[in-house]
């Protein structure tokens, strides 16, 4: 198993893409720590999944807007496996609105948890890999960070960041052993696409060569990929899992 002793923190992974990397890295014989905000129950569900597989796991609430919250989190994952090897950075939201329309505090919340989320999970593990000398950083952000949307200038600034940040994060720590990847999702099934109408999905998959929309199981893939051996040589790259559709 190319993860076996390996522990790993992933975020926002009580659903969606976060919860089928959780699922991945177990099966890969990884130990998982289930991050969650608000979805008590459903983080739970998947601690339970990891644990029928024989691994260990537990769930951590904690909003990674916070720095305290994200700090007592890392320190409970030390406590509790005494490393940690992979950070997987996908806890997001969208809070959709034409610019000229869109509230301050919609901007703003948006901000801090796809992007100063992002900084602040990555900074708290930071010291503990650089103590090991071995480290992976994976980062979820999107094909909308690479392209724009109308109606999503919070979403796609903070998703457009996150590879600036993926890119510096693998300059400053490739010295160490750690790598610092982004994967760049297209139009997957989750919950946040679920809510499209049908002339939506239907102009979306028009974009799309593959003509589907991911599952979260495309994305685990790529991120149990980074995570592995096989791509030790890999770092500040964004890999898009997007169906063809930005090329």
């Amino acid at each position: 198993m190319v993860l076996e002793n390996k522990v790993a923190l992933v975020t926002g992974a009580s659903r969606g893409i976060g919860r089928a990397i959780a699922l991945a890295f177990a099966q890969a014989g990884a130990d998982v720590v289930v991050n969650y905000s608000g979805s008590a129950d459903a983080a739970q569900a998947v601690v339970n999944e990891i644990k029928a597989m024989g691994r260990r796991a537990r769930a951590v609430q904690a909003d990674v807007s916070q720095p305290e919250q994200v700090e007592n989190m890392v320190n409970q994952v030390l406590s509790d496996f005494g490393r940690i090897d992979i950070l997987v950075n996908n806890a997001g939201i969208t809070r959709d609105g034409l610019l000229l329309r869109m509230k301050r505090e919609d901007w703003q919340r948006v901000i801090d948890i796809n992007l100063t989320g992002v900084f602040l999970c990555t900074k708290a593990v930071l010291k503990p890999m650089m103590k090991q000398r071995s480290g992976r950083i994976i980062n979820i952000t999107s094909v909308i960070g690479l392209t724009g949307n109308a109606g999503q200038a919070n979403y796609a600034a903070a998703k457009a960041g996150i590879i600036g940040f993926t890119k510096s994060v693998a300059r400053e720590v490739g010295s160490r052993g750690i790598t610092c990847n982004a994967i760049a999702p297209g139009f997957i099934q989750t919950d946040m696409t679920g809510v499209l109408g049908e002339k939506v999905r239907e102009e979306l998959l028009a974009q799309i060569p593959l003509e589907r929309l991911g599952q979260p199981e495309d994305v685990a893939a790529v991120a149990l990929f980074l995570a592995g051996p096989a791509a030790s040589y890999i770092t500040g790259q964004v890999i898009n899992v997007d169906g063809g559709m930005v090329m």
